[in-house]
C-alpha cells in the first residue's frame, strides 16, 4: 500500500477566518474549532513522515498490505527464516552451551560455562552481520543486533553474572512500556500514530472516538506485553535462575510479538475497512 500523506484534523477544518464559500474574510472565532482537532506532538509534518517510514518498517508494515493475514505474510513481517534467525540464534547459542556446561560437575565446565556460551552467541550475531554486509542487503538490523548482543555478554563478563546477559533486554522492555504509558497519558496513544501514518490518516483518528478507543486498547496491549515480560522475568533474574530466564525470554519474545502484530493488523483492518478497497481501486 502506498503511503500518501491525508491532511490532519486541524488542515480539514475551514479557515476559521473564511467564508464557507468563497473564502471571504469573516469574524467567525476561533473557539469554533473542536478540541480533539487541536495541535500536537505528531502534527510536525517531519515528524510524521518519520513515524511513516518508522511504522512502514515495522512487522506491523510489512503485513499492512495484504488482504488477509496469512501465515506467509505474517512470517515475512517477523523477517523471515533470516530475520528470525538473527533474533532468535544468539539467545538459543548462549542458552543451549551454558545449560549443558552448568549441569556439568566439573571445574573445568563451571570455568568455561560462560564465557564459551557468550562467545557463541557474538559470534553467530557476527556472522550474521557479515552475511548482510557481503550480500549488499540491509544491515540496520543485523547490526543493532550484534552491538546488543555484544554489549550484554561485555556487561555479563565485566561483572562476572551470566544472568546480566539479559539486563539490556530488561531496558529496552521498560524503555517501551514507558513511552506506551507516556503515550496513553497524554492521549496521544503511540500505536495510534503508527497504524495513522500507516495507513495514510496521519492523525485525523483524533476525530473519530471509535478510532481513538481502539488506538488506545491496541497500545494498551503492547504496554501490557512489555510490562508481562518484566514482570515474569525480573524476579527470575533477581534469584539467579539464569537458565529458566533464558528460555522465558524466548519463549515471551516472537511467539508474543507475532501474536500482537497480528491482533494489530486485525484492529487497524476493522476501523480502516475502506482503505485498502480504495487502494485496490487506485491500482
Amino acid at each position: 500500500m502506498t503511503e500518501r500523506d491525508r491532511p490532519t484534523g486541524s488542515d480539514r477544518v475551514d479557515d476559521p477566518a473564511r467564508g464557507p464559500e468563497h473564502g471571504s474574510p469573516t469574524s467567525a472565532p476561533q473557539s469554533q474549532v473542536p478540541d480533539t482537532q487541536a495541535a500536537g506532538p505528531a502534527d510536525s509534518p517531519a515528524l510524521g513522515r518519520a513515524i511513516a517510514q518508522a511504522a512502514g518498517g515495522s512487522g506491523l508494515g510489512a503485513i499492512s498490505g495484504t488482504d488477509a493475514p496469512t501465515g506467509r505474510a505474517l512470517f515475512e513481517a517477523m523477517g523471515g527464516v533470516r530475520g528470525l534467525c538473527e533474533t532468535i540464534l544468539p539467545g538459543l547459542l548462549f542458552l543451549i552451551p551454558f545449560t549443558v556446561l552448568t549441569s556439568i560437575e566439573e571445574p573445568w565446565a563451571q570455568q568455561w560455562a560462560m564465557p564459551l556460551s557468550l562467545g557463541a552467541s557474538v559470534l553467530v550475531a557476527l556472522v550474521f552481520t557479515l552475511i548482510r554486509v557481503v550480500t549488499k542487503t540491509q544491515v540496520t538490523q543485523a547490526v543493532a543486533g550484534l552491538i546488543g548482543v555484544a554489549a550484554s555478554a561485555i556487561l555479563a563478563l565485566l561483572t562476572g553474572n551470566a544472568a546480566n546477559n539479559f539486563v539490556l533486554g530488561f531496558i529496552i522492555d521498560a524503555a517501551y512500556a514507558a513511552a506506551m504509558l507516556i503515550s496513553l497519558l497524554v492521549r496521544w496513544p503511540l500505536l495510534g500514530l503508527v497504524v495513522g501514518y500507516l495507513m495514510g490518516d496521519g492523525v485525523a483518528w483524533r476525530e473519530s472516538a471509535a478510532k481513538r478507543r481502539a488506538m488506545q486498547a491496541l497500545t494498551l496491549c503492547w504496554f501490557a506485553l512489555f510490562a508481562a515480560r518484566l514482570a515474569v522475568q525480573l524476579p527470575l533474574y533477581f534469584a539467579g535462575l539464569t537458565v529458566p530466564l533464558g528460555f522465558t525470554k524466548l519463549l515471551m519474545g516472537v511467539p508474543l510479538y507475532a501474536t500482537l502484530v497480528l491482533v494489530s493488523w486485525l484492529v487497524a483492518r476493522a476501523v480502516y475497512p475502506q482503505s485498502r478497497q480504495s487502494t485496490t481501486a487506485e491500482d
